[in-house]
This record gives C-alpha cells, structure tokens and sequence, in this order.
C-alpha cells in the first residue's frame, strides 16, 4: 500500500483547509458537503456525541457558530488511494489551552469526506 500519495495528499489538505475555512464562517452547507451524507458518519465533540448526520447537521444549525481558533500542527496521511486520517491541534481565541481534532477522510465518488471526526479539549472533563 502506498503511503502518503502526493496527489491524494494534496487533495485530502485542500478538503481539510475547506472544512476549516466552513467551519470558521459557520457555513453550514459548505461543511456538511465535505461530511459523508449517511447515518454511519460520527461527530465526538467537546459537549456532544452526535451519531449521523442528521444530528450533526441538526447540532450545527443549532450552535450558533463554532469558536474561533486558530490551527497549531496539522498532520495529514494518505493511506492507499481511499483513506486518510486529519489530525490538527488548534488554540480558541483569548486561551492557550489546546484543543484535538481528528478526522478520517474517505474518497468517495463526489470527492474526499468525513466519515468521523473527534475534537477535544486538553484537560476537558466533559
């Protein structure tokens, strides 16, 4: 299998830096076009347990908006032709603390989509 593709590297940072930019604009179509649109696709967040799209897209209409942030590391990796993992620390505005997000990508025939997302806050107890 090959690892990290330049190509499908350069296609998977280039969905990652759309979700970002959606999701700092509170696009709500423009996120849920970049998440796989079934009941199988998962959010973990740092208040919520969203269980397929329906209720992703229902706590996105909801929530007024993410937090601003900015991003720290980001860490892409291509596995094979159809799978990556998005792995990015970020910093809220006005706090240090870090917080996580890892998404797993999958290329489907519309293009690369969120299947999972987890996103964390360092020393978060909920």
């Amino acid at each position: 299998m090959k690892i990290d593709d330049p190509v499908l590297h350069a296609e998977v940072a280039a969905a990652f830096r759309a979700y970002e930019r959606a999701l700092m604009a509170d696009d709500v179509p423009a996120m849920d076009a970049l998440f796989h649109q079934a009941p199988t696709t998962n959010r973990y967040g740092v208040g919520e347990v969203l269980y397929g799209i329906e209720e992703i897209r229902a706590f996105r209409k909801g929530r007024g908006g993410s937090p601003q942030r900015r991003l720290g590391r980001v860490a892409i990796t291509v596995y094979g032709d159809s799978f990556a993992t998005a792995d990015a620390e970020f910093f809220r505005e006005g706090s240090d603390r870090r917080g996580r997000q890892t998404q797993s990508w999958v290329r489907f025939d519309d293009g690369w989509k969120v299947v999972s997302a987890h996103v964390s806050l360092e020393g978060s107890t909920s």
